[in-house]
């Protein structure tokens, strides 16, 4: 860039063989700086042999002595009105050079003097002026305020808005809005994803006759999975069934863990990232469904294989499942993740404390649970001993459950516990990804009941 000289620069003459230092030192007068005559007198304020200027034992190339600062002498410093203009003298500058300091300018890297000259450039060259203004937009994507990355909560928003404006002939219902909102997040998630990360390593947890247990796959995997499980909810609307555009299929593959391994051996290679459309399209043909059919649907039972949960509550679990495998993928990409919307956290709770009941009279069936901790069983409809699970947090509440039955009432007075938990970390561990034993949980109360609710909760995850 042009300019005026830096540190240690010259003004561009010549001075035939004397420099300033030569010139100050040899004034009209012949007279050093502190005024004394050259080599005459040594009194008072004369420089001595040696110590500079020019005499018998003085060397021309001796660095001279400081000058003194006028702060220093005590003299009035001289008025701003003297010093002149300051302004910066206008630069003349070609078209070539002016057009090659178009970048800089944009990036507010010119000298004064050169801003200048740019912007009356510009007024008067309508191409560097276009060119000016795409590098300054250039400029401002450079310098984003805030993250590129879309808030999650801005497609609630934005429906919001546009639903309070003029409501939907056909609405989503209520019961499936959770699992329209997480699988629409997740989808968010895979959309920029490359060939390593669909191919990066995933490990799904899950507790399994009160044991931590695992499978290794890949996020392309994960999607496969989703694909699969969610495909019981399509087949109990007439959906067609992910797993017969298999070479043979698999009718007898009924529950989650048979039609997910079902899938991954059917398959020629490993999943990658095409099992993105069949989920993303069977996700959107559910929610389509459900939204037609409303309330009439509502009914309908969802087979799990060893069970069945009515289509609500299976829309709920799904959605459940889709947030705790975007976590499991999000962990695998390091990318951050966060969790449902409080509304719709709140009904995942509600569906794990409704189902623990009975998974805590399959542990007793099954043996997971030590003899003589339920002295007898309680009447379908009674009242009988009781846990409070109080959940923390914006999605949380309180619920007490019954110990002795599943048929049985829940009951405050015959409360014998009393759990306290975060809202995510109590479905973490529905979901077998915090060991029981490692609940960040309050308890009061019946030591026994208490570790065979958290073992139920753990339990109530799968593959």
């Amino acid at each position: 860039m042009s300019g005026t000289g830096g540190f240690g620069g010259h003004d561009g003459h010549e001075r035939d063989g004397h420099d300033e230092w030569t010139e100050w030192h040899q004034g009209p007068d012949e007279r050093g700086p502190f005024g004394d005559a050259r080599g005459t007198d040594h009194g008072a304020g004369a420089v001595p042999p040696g110590a500079g200027g020019f005499g018998p034992d003085r060397s021309p190339h001796r660095i001279p002595l400081p000058r003194a600062s006028v702060e220093d002498g005590g003299q009035p410093l001289p008025d701003l009105a003297d010093l002149g203009d300051p302004a910066a003298v206008p630069l003349d500058l070609s078209h070539d050079v002016l057009k090659s300091l178009l970048g800089a300018w944009a990036l507010a890297a010119c000298s004064a003097a050169e801003t200048a000259a740019v912007e009356e450039h510009l007024g008067a060259c309508g191409a560097c002026a276009e060119e000016a203004l795409r590098l300054r937009e250039a400029v401002g994507l450079l310098h984003q305020p805030e993250s590129l990355d879309l808030d999650p909560a801005l497609r609630t928003r934005v429906l919001e808005s546009c639903l309070d404006r003029r409501p939907p002939h056909i609405p989503v219902p209520e019961w499936a809005a959770a699992y329209d909102a997480e699988t629409a997040r997740l989808d968010a998630l895979l959309q920029d994803f490359g060939d390593a990360e669909w191919h990066a390593p995933v490990r799904l947890r899950w507790f399994e006759a009160d044991a931590a247990t695992s499978r290794r796959t890949t996020v392309a995997g994960v999607i496969a999975h989703l694909l699969t499980v969610d495909g019981l909810v399509a087949v109990a609307l007439g959906l067609e069934d992910p797993l017969a555009g298999l070479a043979g299929g698999a009718p007898e593959a009924v529950g989650p863990a048979a039609r997910t391994e079902a899938f991954w051996r059917a398959s020629h290679f490993p999943p990658t990232r095409s099992v993105r459309g069949p989920w993303r399209e069977q996700s959107h043909g559910i929610v389509r469904t459900v939204s037609f059919t409303g309330s009439t649907a509502g009914g309908l039972e969802v087979p799990y294989g060893e069970f069945a949960l009515p289509l609500h509550d299976a829309m709920l679990d799904r959605a459940f499942e889709c947030w705790m495998h975007a976590e499991d993928i999000a962990e695998a990409v390091d990318y951050p993740y966060e969790p449902p919307a409080p509304r719709h956290l709140n009904k995942m709770i509600d569906l794990a404390a409704r189902m623990l009941p009975v998974a805590l009279a399959e542990r007793r069936r099954t043996g997971l649970s030590a003899p003589g901790r339920t002295p007898h069983l309680v009447p379908a409809g009674a009242p009988g001993r009781s846990l409070r699970l109080e959940i923390e947090g914006a999605a949380g509440g309180e619920w007490l459950i019954p110990l002795d039955s599943p048929a049985a009432v829940g009951s405050a007075d015959h409360e014998v516990a009393h759990v306290a938990l975060d809202g995510v970390e109590f479905c973490r561990l529905a979901a077998g990804h915090v060991p029981p034993e490692e609940a960040a949980a309050g308890q009061l109360g019946d030591r026994e009941a208490i570790r065979d609710v958290l073992f139920a909760a753990a339990g109530l995850s799968r593959l």
